[in-house]
């Protein structure tokens, strides 16, 4: 095994590499299948943070989220505005990715549970290079609620706006109130209970 100094590229052929590189590390300032941080930006971001990865913001402070429009999956157009006057679970994902196999079931579950109660599931497929992985991802986990198609993550750059409560690890939970706006989020793998903790609030909301 050759562990000596790689081989050299012009300079042309470095900027091809280097551009993209740049553009999938500003859409994803995130570690893939793993924990974020805190919320981009700086200042008064309004929100309250605990140590198992689930941020919350009052209602007052909360902001709306930005386009988050585009093909699902199935090839269908979705926009996520067409759900206002819904509880909106946002669920970042990738067919890849091992703790998203793992809350998978759950969302499975209650979503379904849900349907009835005002809450409407909506997944972010991205770094899905191409679709019949995630589309057989949601087939065996028996998912019913379509996912956007952001294969490189543009969404998760410009969907939601600076300094506000947005994805920063795969998988993420974004949870938005009737109004659009982002009420709570997740930074990791979550379960029955703490996915309903993170919505029922939300429900009993005036």
């Amino acid at each position: 095994m050759n562990f000596g100094r790689a081989p050299r590229s012009s300079p042309s052929r470095r900027l091809r590499t280097v551009l993209p590189v740049a553009v999938a590390a500003g859409a994803l300032t995130l570690s893939a299948c793993g924990g974020g941080g805190t919320s981009g930006g700086g200042g008064k971001t309004g929100f309250v943070s605990n140590t198992g990865g689930i941020a919350t913001v009052a209602k007052a402070d909360r902001r709306s989220v930005n386009d988050l429009s585009g093909e699902t999956l199935e090839g269908k157009k979705l926009d996520v505005a067409d759900y206002k006057g819904k509880v909106v679970v946002l669920n970042v994902w990738g067919s890849w990715c091992g703790p998203c196999l793992a809350e998978a079931p759950h969302f499975a579950k209650v979503s379904k549970e849900m349907a009835g109660k005002g809450v409407a599931f909506i997944g972010i497929n991205t770094r899905d290079l191409e679709k019949e992985p995630a589309v057989k991802f949601e087939q065996d986990f028996g998912i019913t609620y379509p996912s956007l198609y952001d294969p490189a993550g543009k969404l998760l750059v410009y969907g939601f706006p600076k300094g506000s409560l947005n994805p920063q690890a795969i998988p993420s939970t974004i949870v938005l109130d009737r109004n659009g706006k982002i009420a709570a989020r997740s930074l990791k793998a979550v379960d029955e209970e703490q996915l309903r903790k993170l919505i029922d609030p939300l429900i009993a909301e005036k």
